[in-house]
């Protein structure tokens, strides 16, 4: 046996705080020294800047550590005409590339001299996208340089009253280039290294040593976020959640709480432009450390992250962090009983249907109810012995109109069972409550109004899915199920909707073997109360996916774990059951 995971109470964490920055970092941390990279500084001449335009001069010089490694120029037969404004521009002219070399002699040449160097261009996607375009025409697997963009380096590292814009030939003149751009190749590239030295002497002393960390500064990340990177070196590479937390004055605070199939991975990327979000920019220059907590599958490690968001509430977390939220549809116990929106589920021996994430939801349900179902909609208490005065909707027909003894309370009782089947157990029955309106609707030509009641209706049938898929696991006492991910076996004991343990299987292990380890570190859980399982809602609804994902396998089964035949439709059956047509 190779590894089982028991219940979630004991939590390892390997952490990685401020203090870890100013341990020597590894080689893949430090990244290449800019003295070692080789640069090919490329610039293209074109006749024009449409796609359907072609390449008319190539010029590359080849440069590492300031010394100046070899230079490339041609011109190429664009199989073209170049445009006299372009001619006048550049210089070139249809006479000076009529016996010039096409592009499919001159594009080999250029990518075996670019080879395994990082390609440098002012306005870089101008003349990378003219290279993947020929690359694509001819054939040629496009390489997958690392790109320096001179402009966009300009644009992060001088001020607004350095320069009045980022034109090559400005850079060229504030730089002191002994070389000035004049719209041929090989001097624009001898113009572009210039530019290029100049700026990573610019921002030597702002920590910029690496290749990385100026490909970085172009993206605007700040040398303070990068230096955080270090944060991640210890980190385990393999699923699990990391927090971020921040520490001040003996106080821990969880300020962002994620789930990675690759802990380390993952959190490398939020000390590089990969992350653009500004609140998780503002969140890592805020934190002052990085937890982690390995997990043996993906889902624990999704299971984890929701509880620790529930109990920490992060407050840079948006999703997740109030479980306790959902709301519910209630059957009241009453003699007359109505529907009521509620927030929590009691053990009072009432009928409850959801969960809803929204309220207008749980309202668009009730509604739907409504539209099929004439249960009474006033919200006072009811006397069985006394009658009251009618409301309009018993007057429309579309209220039983218990108040008035119109109905017995008996006949009522049975009104509301139906009601109270067509959530928990048959769905049927409401569409058909529908079928008469929407018809009648649709021969009226008031579509609009049909289209509110068929939505009404769709969202019955999706809350429908929700509430039978945590109602059945909520029900079950355990499930036992594995699936096959790669070589290895992911197992899972689910007890009432919650996962209390899980583990793996590697290639040599018995799966029954490790299953019977996990099962008997499992989490012991008691029954739940009523539909709720014994864990959050999305906790179930996701360990519900995993079970219905093709491949899983359950193992052994207390109890049932099942729905009822009619309790939700697809769309064929709900068109076939409205019989409207779609």
């Amino acid at each position: 046996m190779s590894e089982a995971a028991s219940s979630f109470r004991p939590m390892t964490a390997t952490r990685a705080t401020a203090a870890g920055a100013s341990l020597q970092d590894s080689f893949e941390d430090l990244g290449t020294h800019l003295s070692q990279v080789t640069f090919c500084v490329v610039d293209l001449e074109t006749t024009g800047g449409a796609e359907t335009d072609s390449i008319t001069e190539f010029g590359a010089v080849k440069v590492r550590g300031g010394e100046v490694l070899g230079r490339f120029q041609t011109l190429v037969n664009p199989k073209s005409h170049i445009p006299p404004l372009i001619a006048v521009l550049t210089g070139i002219t249809n006479t000076m590339v009529a016996d010039a070399p096409p592009l499919t002699e001159v594009l080999p040449s250029f990518l075996a001299f670019a080879e395994n160097t990082v390609i440098v261009a002012h306005n870089a996607p101008f003349d990378t996208g003219f290279l993947r375009r020929g690359c694509e025409a001819l054939g040629y697997p496009y390489p997958k340089w690392p790109v320096l963009d001179t402009a966009a380096l300009a644009r992060a590292i001088l001020l607004r009253d350095e320069v009045p814009n980022c034109r090559l030939s400005t850079l060229a003149q504030h730089v002191k280039s002994p070389t000035r751009p004049n719209h041929r190749a090989l001097t624009d590239a001898e113009a572009t290294v210039d530019v290029l030295h100049a700026l990573i002497e610019r921002v030597g002393n702002l920590g910029v040593h690496t290749i990385e960390d100026l490909r970085e500064f172009t993206r605007r990340v700040s040398p303070q976020r990068r230096a955080k990177r270090t944060w991640a070196q210890d980190l385990p590479e393999q699923p699990g959640v990391y927090l971020f937390v921040s520490e001040r004055d003996d106080a821990r605070e969880v300020l962002y709480v994620g789930t990675s199939r690759n802990i380390r991975r993952r959190v490398r990327t939020y000390f590089t432009a990969a992350e653009k979000r500004p609140r998780m920019e503002e969140m890592v220059r805020v934190a002052t450390g990085v937890e982690a907590v390995p997990c043996a599958t993906p889902l624990q490690a999704e299971v984890v992250e929701l509880r620790l968001i529930a109990s920490h509430a992060p407050r840079y977390n948006r999703r997740s962090k109030f479980p306790e939220r959902n709301l519910w549809i209630k059957i009241t116990e009453e003699a007359f009983p109505r529907l009521s929106v509620v927030r929590a589920v009691r053990d009072d021996g009432a009928t409850y249907f959801g969960p809803f994430r929204r309220r207008k939801s749980a309202e668009e349900v009730v509604l739907a109810v409504y539209d099929g179902f004439p249960i009474r909609q006033c919200t006072q208490r009811l006397s069985t012995r006394r009658p009251s005065p009618a409301c309009a909707l018993a007057d429309m027909d579309r209220c039983a109109a218990p108040c008035t003894g119109k109905i017995s309370v008996d006949g009522y009782g049975d009104l509301v069972e139906q009601v109270r089947t067509a959530l928990a157990q048959d769905v049927r029955p409401a569409v058909h409550g529908l079928r008469d309106r929407l018809r009648r609707l649709a021969e009226e030509q008031r579509f609009e109004e049909a289209a509110t009641v068929r939505g009404r209706l769709d969202t019955l049938i999706r809350t429908g899915v929700r509430f039978h898929r945590v109602r059945s696991l909520a029900a079950c006492p355990e499930i036992v199920a594995a699936r096959r991910t790669d070589d290895d076996w992911e197992i899972h004991v689910i007890r009432y909707g919650r996962l209390a343990a899980a583990g793996v299987a590697r290639p040599g292990d018995v799966p029954q073997v490790v299953a019977r380890a996990v099962r008997a570190t499992a989490e012991t859980v008691l029954p739940p109360v009523g539909p709720l399982p014994a864990a959050g809602i999305e906790e179930t609804e996701r360990i519900a996916a995993w079970l219905e994902q093709p491949g899983s396998r359950l193992m052994e089964l207390t109890g049932d774990w099942a729905w009822p035949l009619h309790a939700t439709l697809d769309h064929p059956g709900l068109v076939s059951e409205l019989g409207v047509g779609s």
